[in-house]
């Protein structure tokens, strides 16, 4: 029983009929003017129907009042972009107007028929609702009083609950929009992975350097390594500290350019922090690398960021070889270190999966694995 008179405690249930009372106000204006030709203003929906801005009128009307508080309630507020939308926004005001007069007649006359019910019952003469008007009173008609009342309920209720499904129906998103919508959502996700991994390789580069570093001045007992290690961590630290203000940027400014994320012009920075740890970087660059293109030039960075946190990571100090090349419209990444026990297989890690997902965007091939008896991270990245 309870969970029947829920409906009543919500508010949803009186927006939805004050929505479909709505179309009745045009109606009671034109009685005022012409009493004899009420169904005049039905004559300009149709015409109404077509204009492209109505239907984003009638979208945010329905999302307002039908379905208010609901996240994704599947009805557009965009104009009409086909005719296709214009037509649907014409039957739509069609239906809208039926139920309205629907709803109207039944919120008046019900509640009507309940009071002269009680008329009857307590012998007074009704009025209003013609066939009561010869009833004999008798305390019986005033057990008949709830059921209009239930009926008045139960329509409403009812009538709310149809005209949100013929308003999703009718005022749903067109396929372009459902398919511009989708492409949005993609973007935004792969927004999202793309921080993670800007969080990860740089925050995560950051943290191995430091970690190598304490502990070879722990184990090196040298005043003047210490002092040099402490600097390398502080370096470090500072590089992290500016990717991560650039990123928290972007999600505070989601329209912000990203021009001013590294490049691998800016990748000596890398090789010194590795080379600070106490790894022998061995680095050769050819070719015009300042001409890359620069989404190429910045997710190369990662690439090489990544890569080099992994060899230090996981091999520790061992000489490290670089091979960062530009020709023939490709650009060509080449990182390798000794190969140790502590090896991660295929496809483990977020950072080699991260390598693999950056270069495949950009239309390239990544190789991540043993080769020769050492770990070898190559990656092609065309330029065009």
């Amino acid at each position: 029983m309870i969970r029947l008179l829920r409906p009543l405690r919500l508010g949803t249930t009186y927006t939805r009929l004050l929505h479909l009372w709505v179309p009745g106000l045009p109606f009671s204006v034109w009685m005022f003017i012409d009493p004899t030709t009420p169904w005049v203003p039905a004559l300009v929906l149709v015409p109404l129907g077509l204009v492209s801005s109505v239907r984003r009128g009638e979208g945010v009307q329905a999302r307002l009042l039908l379905t208010p508080g609901e996240r994704d309630p599947e009805i557009s507020e965009e104009p009409s972009a086909t005719w296709r939308d214009r037509r649907r926004t014409a039957l739509w005001l069609a239906v809208r107007l039926m139920l309205a007069v629907v709803t109207v007649f039944l919120t008046v006359w019900l509640p009507l028929l309940a009071y002269s019910l009680v008329q009857v019952a307590t012998g007074t003469v009704p009025g209003g609702v013609p066939v009561l008007e010869d009833a004999e009173h008798h305390w019986a008609y005033a057990l008949f009083v709830p059921l209009p009342l239930i009926v008045l309920y139960a329509a409403v209720v009812g009538l709310g609950e149809l005209v949100t499904a013929i308003a999703r129906r009718l005022l749903g998103p067109s396929p372009a929009e459902r398919l511009a919508a989708m492409e949005v959502r993609t973007e935004q996700l792969l927004e999202r992975t793309r921080i993670a991994r800007e969080l990860h390789d740089s925050i995560g580069h950051a943290l191995t350097v430091a970690v190598v570093q304490a502990g070879a001045a722990r184990a090196a007992g040298d005043a003047a390594f210490t002092d040099r290690a402490l600097g390398a961590v502080e370096e470090a630290g500072r590089a992290a500290l500016e990717d991560l203000e650039r990123v928290l940027g972007i999600l505070r400014e989601p329209e912000k350019p990203v021009g001013g994320r590294p490049t691998l012009v800016d990748a000596d920075r890398l090789l010194e922090s590795a080379r600070a740890s106490g790894t022998t970087v061995d680095a050769e660059v050819t070719g015009p690398l300042e001409k890359a293109p620069g989404p190429v030039s910045r997710e190369g960075y990662r690439i090489l960021q990544e890569s080099l946190t992994n060899a230090l990571r996981h091999a520790g100090a061992v000489p490290v070889r670089v091979r960062i090349g530009v020709a023939d419209g490709t650009l060509l990444l080449e990182i390798r270190n000794r190969l140790t026990e502590d090896i991660p297989g295929p496809g483990r890690g977020s950072g080699l999966r991260g390598i693999r997902e950056r270069a495949a965007l950009l239309g390239g091939r990544a190789w991540t694995g043993p080769d020769r008896g050492d770990w070898r991270v190559r990656v092609e990245l065309p330029l065009g």
